[in-house]
């Protein structure tokens, strides 16, 4: 038997595969962790939650920082997800050169429709070795919000599950109250 060694692409080769165009919007892919992983397509409910949880974010904290949707972080060396929603701090340049870093992110929020075990198993570990200080998963089907903190190399050391009746401040702004039941449809 022999065995296909998989080649994992760091942050720069995948730049170049876009810039060149071996990659196009149309491919709707991310890099996770080397490997080039196509993004699951999004029903309505996915679509109304990250539309929803990104207006009422960007009104909560429009003061503070940017609410960013569906566009790429950048986690050198292999990774360029592209969460659902991320909350990154104000550029003057408005990212125009790079994409947000981890030093640049407080939150990332993934809305889980039909990846709420990919978003656990694969993401959370991602952000957390990454160093961002908090997650949340929004999952639609039980209408409830898991939150991970206090990030470590092998993952997350706090993980609790609430449910749409629960309020959280997120660490970097604890003077904000975000109610979870303004997030689902």
């Amino acid at each position: 038997m022999t065995f296909t060694k998989v080649r994992l692409w760091t942050v720069e080769e995948y730049h170049r595969m876009i810039e060149a165009g071996i990659l196009t919007p149309s491919d709707r892919v991310e890099l996770l962790q080397g490997q080039i992983v196509r993004m699951s397509p999004q029903l309505p409910p996915h679509a109304s939650t990250t539309q929803r949880t990104a207006r009422y974010l960007d009104r909560l904290l429009a003061e503070y920082a940017y609410v960013r949707m569906q566009l790429p972080v950048t986690l050198k060396p292999n990774s360029e997800p592209e969460p659902d929603i991320a909350i990154v701090r104000f550029d003057l340049k408005e990212y125009v050169d790079r994409h947000p870093a981890p030093d640049d992110i407080s939150l990332i929020i993934e809305v889980a429709d039909t990846s709420l075990q990919d978003d656990r198993t694969i993401k959370a570990p991602l952000y957390a070795r990454a160093g961002i200080p908090e997650y949340w998963i929004l999952d639609v089907n039980t209408r409830q919000v898991y939150v991970f903190r206090d990030p470590q190399e092998d993952g997350y050391t706090q993980e609790v599950v609430l449910t749409e009746e629960n309020t959280l401040s997120p660490i970097a702004f604890p003077d904000i109250s975000i109610s979870f039941n303004q997030l689902f449809p």
